[in-house]
């Protein structure tokens, strides 16, 4: 595959999906790689048929977050991160429920390996500044073979080299954060470009919280959609949970 698009973190933003599958760059992918955290959020239904839409292209990997929605689903009783998870467990069809469960954690091409958080877990925190202590701890189980690791999770994009290999975040198509819009990444062999899609932030939550059945929906559409929080106080959340 010459040129793979990785979208993660869509959160169930379904008109932030469309306008990023729009993209000539993803019309054009050879495999389109969905690097987890689909479908919590304020569409969860419309967003996994839409990602079904892409066929054979599509190449699934399983978030934290996914992990979640089937374990609510099957009546487990957890401690959501927000309400809107539960919310969206409740509306999933058995047969998305089912998908879900089956993804696989990271999903290896060629020499790049994708995953959701890391390589070895699907909500460790790591970060561009982490030192290479942290990294090499992160990384240690990754066979030599793998060059480039490409992951989500922190809905921040950046790219760093740790130890020869290249390290790429794709950031969040739904809930971007440090930045507005949607953000994902185009490998095209060793080349690797982190992209934004541009569109009307006030549009985009206008249409969410009009065609969500999400009760919340036009206030989790102002938190996230029409505002977005800022690298600094994102960091300030995860630097705790990034260490060893």
């Amino acid at each position: 595959m010459e040129r793979i698009a990785v979208l993660a973190d869509i959160h169930g933003v379904l008109p932030a999906l469309e306008a990023v599958l729009a993209e000539p760059d993803v019309l054009s992918a050879d495999a389109v790689v969905l690097a987890g955290d689909l479908a919590s959020g304020p569409q969860p239904v419309e967003t996994l048929d839409l990602l079904l839409s892409l066929g054979s292209r599509a190449v699934w990997v399983r978030g934290n977050a996914d992990r979640e929605l089937v374990a609510m689903a099957g009546g487990e009783q957890l401690d959501p991160p927000d309400q809107v998870s539960p919310w969206a467990a409740a509306q999933l069809r058995p047969d998305q429920v089912e998908l879900l469960a089956t993804l696989p954690t990271s999903v290896t091409i060629g020499d790049a390996l994708f995953c959701h958080a890391t390589p070895r877990d699907d909500e460790e925190m790591v970060l561009v500044d982490s030192p290479l202590t942290r990294w090499a701890s992160v990384l240690s189980g990754v066979p030599e073979e793998v060059r480039t690791v490409v992951c989500g999770h922190t809905h921040m994009p950046f790219a760093r080299q740790v130890d020869r290999r290249l390290v790429v975040n794709a950031g969040s198509v739904g809930m971007p954060y440090g930045a507005p819009l949607p953000s994902w990444a185009l490998l095209t062999g060793p080349d690797v470009q982190l992209r934004r899609t541009t569109l009307d932030l006030a549009a985009l939550a206008d249409r969410v919280t009009a065609e969500s059945s999400y009760p919340d929906a036009a206030a989790w559409a102002d938190e996230y959609l029409r505002t977005n929080y800022s690298d600094t106080e994102a960091l300030a959340a995860f630097s705790p949970r990034a260490k060893d």
